[in-house]
């Protein structure tokens, strides 16, 4: 009985639960910020920008001095050195150890420059991933808004078999009392199959919607998945659309394509420095530690000497400084100079490429944005036109004055003008909030 008892307790916890995370809805401010925490390609960003990160301070390490321990083991057959510096026919066993180390003093700049090319790539990765960022919430606000779009219109579709059906009950019972042909009946009975099918059409867009949003959210499922409709901003005539010349300038100090293509252009005149600093002399100081033992090194009497003396007599130890001068490569400097210039020239060309992109997208998305608008104010008079019109057809149609076939084109003209209306709408909330974020404003609904 106690088990049972649990286990319908646990059973309705469990559904308890489920139909809660069934009914949980997603805004777009949580959308995005779920995407920029969990998208493997921001991921991938952050990895990026680490990776340059451990870069620069690796050059950076290379102005220290570098230390190297050496330990080697030797085994000599016949004629060998021995310690009074003559050779003996001997099999000994000698083991070596030495300490170096090595501190650049000048390497052409190349090492400075290497550094400062090294801090705007960083710079340009950390740019890389706040495109990455702006590209996936664009792409959220949009989905979002195809969703938004889509549960409109399976309401407008709802509404509109919903006036069918009532529409069919009414010429029904005028059938059954003898007032009107079944021929009417059967007409209205078509369009009502054709209005199913135009909402089962809406709902799978809607469902369609969902499953990309939830795909670039890396869900596993878009089944319990639903959005929050937002309270949406009020489109009419005295709208105002910010000019593309004043977006396009705040863009051009805050999109971070623009930012990323600039500093790796400045990057790539580094490396021009980096290519012609390898033509100077490099210098770099040195010092070196020493020391061995043999296993049949003797004294004058024989004596095998003690490791402890071999180790304090056989020391060596040395300091200097090193120049090395490029004097002929094989014209491996002169060409790696040429293909840097050729660099510098690339990525100035891709600047200049970046802010024509950038420009054309706003310059679109301002051009659409109008066009929308004005398809919007267009829309509406048709809309306010065709429901008047249908609403006198709705009541010829009832007195027999129209026939089903002009009832239900006054409709359908009445349903498609609606579906222009919603869709100028989420066109022109789209670019504008394109156009804001250009701007350097926050994607909100």
């Amino acid at each position: 009985m106690i088990r049972t008892i649990f286990t319908i307790t646990y059973l309705l916890f469990v559904a308890l639960f489920a139909s809660l995370h069934a009914q949980e809805v997603w805004s777009l401010e949580k959308c995005i910020n779920y995407a920029l925490d969990n998208n493997i390609k921001i991921k991938q960003g952050v990895i990026s920008t680490e990776y340059q990160q451990n870069q620069l301070k690796q050059m950076k390490s290379s102005r220290l001095p570098n230390l190297t321990g050496q330990l080697s083991q030797n085994l000599n057959f016949g004629r060998s050195l021995t310690y009074d510096n003559t050779y003996k026919d001997i099999n000994s066993a000698e083991t070596d150890l030495g300490l170096g180390t090595n501190v650049p003093v000048f390497q052409g700049f190349q090492i400075t420059n290497n550094i400062a090319k090294l801090k705007l790539d960083l710079q340009a990765s950390i740019e890389d991933l706040s495109k990455a960022k702006s590209d996936i919430s664009v792409n959220i606000a949009s989905t979002f808004l195809e969703i938004l779009f889509a549960k409109d219109l399976v309401k407008v579709s709802e509404d509109q078999l919903a006036v069918t059906n009532l529409q069919i009950e009414q010429i029904n019972e005028k059938v059954e009392a003898g007032s009107l042909a079944r021929g009417s009946l059967l007409e209205i009975e078509a369009q009502a199959a054709g209005e199913e099918l135009n909402l089962v059409n809406a709902k799978n867009q809607l469902q369609i919607a969902k499953l990309n949003l939830t795909q670039l959210l890396e869900l596993p499922s878009s089944d319990s998945f639903d959005v929050q409709v937002p309270a949406l901003p009020e489109i009419n005539a005295a709208a105002s659309i910010v000019s593309s010349g004043e977006v396009y300038k705040s863009a051009l100090l805050t999109r971070p394509e623009i930012k990323g293509a600039d500093l790796r252009y400045q990057s790539s005149q580094y490396q021009l420095k980096m290519a012609k600093g390898a033509l100077y002399p490099t210098i770099s100081l040195y010092a070196n530690i020493y020391d061995s033992y043999n296993n049949k090194y003797t004294d004058i009497n024989g004596t095998e000497i003690a490791l402890s003396d071999q180790l304090r007599n056989n020391q060596r130890k040395s300091v200097g400084a090193q120049m090395n001068i490029p004097i002929f490569n094989r014209f491996s400097n002169k060409i790696q100079i040429d293909n840097a210039r050729l660099q510098v020239l690339n990525y100035e060309l891709e600047l200049e490429n970046s802010k024509k992109l950038l420009r054309s997208d706003i310059e679109t998305a301002q051009t659409t944005a109008i066009a929308a608008f004005n398809r919007f104010i267009s829309n509406q008079k048709a809309v306010s036109s065709m429901k008047e019109a249908f609403r006198y057809s709705e009541e010829k149609f009832g007195v027999g004055l129209v026939n089903a076939v002009e009832y239900n084109t006054a409709k359908t003209k009445l349903a498609k003008s609606e579906s222009d209306l919603l869709q100028a709408k989420y066109e022109f909330i789209f670019r504008t909030k394109i156009l804001d974020f250009y701007r350097g404003l926050p994607l909100t609904l």
